[in-house]
């Protein structure tokens, strides 16, 4: 039914967040901002952002509705949270600010998680001379056993790892170094989940090394070879963009075996699966979603450093629902302009799914 309007590694914490928190505090003619702003004159980050904030407020009324039918008091707060996500902006001096919700399942949150990401581990990343890019994963699952599967995947990366950190110690073998970040994906049409992990590595052996591993550590009646993936990295900056997803995608194909084959002209038909949605962030809940191995950054990149600043010539925005943007409390003026593409309304109007499984 869809909303309309309104032994191996299978036998047998901490949640990333935001590394810069931009709030504000307001006393009389004046306003403390905190964190360093997002640049108003940048109308394509404006738009993008006005587009996250629309697609984040008509699936999260879904969402509540599930999390509030399963009794899952956290997560109903985690999503009236997300849902208050930057309601209210402060622009001043050419900058805009306003409090996050640090929420994983927020496309607001998440796209700003991402850009931190980049910018932190990019210039390291550029600095290994042939990279690969890594994709591992086990057979699909069905909800109930999402979450072990999850800790489980997460448990044999770190079996490896470690492993191999073991023999370079003892001047046996490689060290493996690189990045990871956990996804999942949802196939509606077997109401399976289908966990994964993005990785990039330094080296063609280390990639080698951790499938063959990965492998033998699941034994094929968890993993085959067909499942997973070793590429070499021709854009480093575009890999790590594919590396670092969401956690999960919002719009899924109806019939996953059919992703590409959509003809030219066809309607573009995508659902959010909103059961689905939930029953992955329930699953990644205390989860460490990204992560490195085998190397450290240097010490300045590590230090989240806290800007606040008193500013007194400022405008306040709050977001209208009704027209997809922030309104100036006293102007009534626009702040991004932002008309989404009737595709996209149809989408979110008509493409949520809360049936369950």
């Amino acid at each position: 039914m869809k909303r309309k309007p309104h032994s191996n590694a299978f036998s047998g914490s901490s949640l990333d967040t935001l590394a810069q928190t931009e709030t504000s505090f307001a006393s009389g003619d004046a306003i403390i901002v905190n964190g360093k702003g997002s640049d108003v004159s940048n109308i394509k980050s404006l738009k993008g952002k006005a587009k996250r904030k629309l697609v984040t407020q008509k699936m999260i009324f879904s969402l509540l509705d599930v999390a509030k039918k399963n009794g899952s008091k956290d997560r109903v707060k985690g999503y009236y949270n997300t849902f208050h996500c930057q309601n209210k902006i402060d622009t001043a001096n050419g900058r805009s600010y306003g409090k996050y919700c640090k929420n994983r399942f927020c496309t607001l949150c998440a796209a700003i998680r991402k850009a931190q990401i980049i910018n932190k581990y990019l210039p390291e990343l550029q600095k290994w001379k042939a990279p690969y890019f890594v994709t591992i994963t086990a057979k699909s699952v069905h909800a109930k056993s999402l979450k072990k599967r999850m800790q489980d995947m997460n448990r044999g990366l770190r079996i490896l790892t470690s492993k191999y950190r073991k023999r370079a110690i003892r001047g046996t073998n490689i060290k493996l170094i690189g990045i990871k970040s956990l996804e999942c994906n949802f196939n509606p049409r077997d109401k399976t989940y289908n966990p994964h992990l993005h990785i990039i590595v330094k080296t063609k052996d280390m990639a080698d090394i951790l499938v063959k591993e990965w492998l033998q550590l699941c034994t094929p009646k968890f993993a085959r070879s067909f499942g997973q993936k070793i590429i070499k990295i021709k854009d480093l900056e575009k890999q790590l963009i594919e590396t670092i997803k969401y956690g999960s995608k919002v719009f899924t194909e109806p019939d996953v075996r059919k992703k590409g084959k959509k003809k030219e002209g066809s309607a573009d038909i995508r659902n959010i699966y909103v059961v689905a949605l939930d029953n992955i962030f329930e699953a990644m809940k205390g989860l460490r979603i990204f992560d490195r191995f085998g190397f450290n950054l240097p010490p300045n990149l590590l230090k989240n450093e806290a800007h606040s600043t008193l500013v007194t010539d400022f405008k306040e925005w709050v977001y209208d629902i009704k027209t997809f943007d922030w309104r100036n409390t006293k102007t009534g003026e626009f702040l991004t302009k932002f008309h989404p593409m009737f595709n996209l309304l149809v989408l979110l109007e008509l493409g949520i799914d809360v049936e369950k499984e």
